[in-house]
């Protein structure tokens, strides 16, 4: 009996989502051939790592376009956990705003007073959201705000910060679904705050910066490659899609050429069975060219992009021009005498604390001259683990194999030289400063930062860009982002499934439902399913969950009737 050939797979891009799903076939090396290309000469996408001066900053790296996530997002973590790396717990405190705008999740304040009655309405309107999530889906934050009559200061001061926070929207936040608002209060695959009644936002919750993402995506290629069927093809620009409905041979033809540096080849042509997309709707829509169907056109035509600007700098200056990076009790909320005695006591502590532990890995800025424009920023140095001596694997032990850890064997070189312990000593003489648990980082003079700068074509006139010192500037760079706009939940979310398996055809990407890393690692894992690979992650519950929600949202189907237990499944 002759033997079944391989399904031959293109995957064009080598991010999140075209790892996954190369990392899931490569699973069944005898069943699938995998071809990976990517223009770009390293695997990661966005997920990147920059090397920065460890004598002057307190450590050798930066990740840069990706920090991290919320302890929920399981599929990221298992897969980073297997590969040996483990992220690390940071609290996420917050600086919204300055001056008489200023709040923060940290301690109240003034402006927190003065929205008591909003908040509180905040939780009713959340509920009412989810229990008619399909309505509200079409409806954006600006409109919900009205609908339930708040106040224009509390939503250009409050939830316009918080959108942006949750989803890096920027100056598209009153346009945003309300419905993808509430979900990630509410959803457990989503969520990353629990609401407060009296605050908005409950205290400092837990999240997770990332180790070293240069070296992750290293080592996840090194497990890929190892079992023999997947070949990347770095440094190779896929220009287009000839054709996916050939009667003979193959049926997916692509043209793509070499681009390494100066070298640069004529098309080359190759074809294949399957085609996955794991790049952005644009480019995407773009390789298909005239080949595109006309439902393929109308739904990947529908993102909506947005170019802003990331620099990373070392302007204290400018972060304290423009936000509030220290405790200040001139921004407490007054201690009323009708208080109860219990809630006087907590908001005192809260107050203590503050003065000796306020420390924002995020800030946000609204322009004067449009306060539904914002600007944000990140402190790398407390939100990174590296500046307080972490090793770049991050925390993970060697030898415990528990929950998905170090399962790859055997371990990569690269994995095993960012579990070294002394890989967390680079920088040691900068960090002569303290952070709130006593631990040696750098002073604040020495912290790097990242401002970001959204939407270039609406917005760049209102840009402060060149109030950072030139001296002070680190890196630059330009970043393609997808706006999560009301319009793309009425006219992409729910046509997914419709292009999603069709003309050989698979899309995968974080663009095709929310924009986070953990649903591009999802989304990668769907596509490589379709095709009739196993999920990774089978029989764990918490990975499992976000994997389901995917599948029927953006290809319309259940998991397979061996792999699912229960009616609901």
């Amino acid at each position: 009996m002759a033997s079944v050939k391989p399904v031959r797979v293109c995957i064009v891009g080598a991010g999140a989502s075209g790892m996954s799903a190369a990392y899931a076939l490569s699973r069944h090396p005898d069943r699938y051939q995998v071809t990976v290309f990517d223009k770009a000469p390293l695997t990661g996408g966005m997920a990147t790592s920059i090397d920065i001066d460890a004598d002057k900053y307190g450590a050798a790296y930066i990740n840069d376009g990706v920090q991290g996530c919320s302890p929920v997002f399981a599929n990221t973590l298992c897969m980073f956990r297997m590969l040996g790396f483990e992220a690390t717990e940071v609290g996420m405190q917050i600086s919204f705003g300055k001056g008489d705008d200023f709040w923060t999740n940290v301690y109240p304040t003034s402006l927190v007073a003065q929205f008591k009655g909003d908040i509180a309405k905040f939780g009713r309107a959340l509920t009412t959201i989810k229990t008619f999530e399909p309505v509200f889906a079409l409806m954006p934050v600006h409109a919900m705000l009205k609908l339930f009559r708040f106040s224009d200061d509390f939503g250009e001061k409050m939830v316009y910060p918080l959108v942006a926070l949750f989803f890096g929207t920027g100056n598209q936040t009153p346009y945003v679904s309300c419905a993808i608002l509430e979900r990630v209060f509410k959803d457990p695959s989503m969520k990353l705050f629990e609401y407060d009644e009296k605050s908005l936002l409950a205290s400092i919750p837990t999240m997770l910066a990332f180790p070293k993402l240069h070296d992750v995506y290293q080592a996840w290629q090194s497990e890929i490659s190892s079992r023999g069927n997947v070949t990347f093809k770095l440094s190779h620009e896929v220009l287009d899609v000839v054709s996916r409905s050939s009667k003979q041979g193959r049926p997916v033809h692509i043209k793509y050429k070499v681009c390494d540096g100066d070298l640069e080849t004529g098309p080359q042509l190759d074809n294949f069975d399957e085609l996955i997309l794991a790049v952005d709707a644009d480019s995407a829509l773009k390789l298909l060219g005239k080949d595109a169907s006309w439902m393929e056109r109308k739904i990947l035509g529908s993102v909506k992009y947005l170019y802003d600007v990331t620099i990373t700098h070392n302007d204290l200056q400018y972060m304290q021009k423009y936000y509030e990076t220290a405790y200040d009790p001139c921004h407490n909320a007054p201690l009323s005498d009708s208080m109860p005695s219990s809630e006087r006591e907590d908001t005192e502590r809260a107050f203590e604390f503050a003065s000796n532990n306020f420390r924002p890995l995020y800030y946000t800025m609204q322009y004067q001259q449009d306060k539904s424009k914002i600007e944000m920023s990140f402190d790398l140095t407390h939100y990174q683990a590296q500046f307080r001596g972490e090793k770049p694997a991050g925390p993970i032990k060697p030898t415990d194999t528990s929950g998905h850890r170090n399962e790859c064997r055997p371990v990569p070189d690269i994995t095993r030289v960012a579990q070294d312990a002394e890989k967390g000593r680079v920088g040691e003489p900068a960090r002569t400063g303290k952070d709130a648990q006593g631990r040696p980082e750098p002073p604040l003079d020495r912290h790097v930062f990242q401002t970001i700068f959204l939407d270039r074509d609406n917005s760049q006139n209102l840009w402060t860009w060149k109030d950072i010192d030139p001296s002070k500037k680190i890196c630059e760079k330009w970043w393609k982002q997808q706006s999560h706009r009301w319009q793309h939940y009425a006219r992409v979310v729910p046509w997914m499934m419709w292009i999603n398996g069709k003309h050989r055809t698979h899309y995968a990407g974080a663009w095709s439902l929310l924009n986070m890393h953990e649903l591009a690692v999802t989304s990668g894992f769907a596509a490589a399913y379709r095709l009739g690979a196993e999920y990774p992650f089978h029989g764990d519950e918490d990975c499992e969950r976000l994997f389901r929600l995917y599948l029927a949202a953006s290809h319309g189907v259940r998991m397979r009737k061996e792999d699912r237990k229960g009616v609901l499944a």
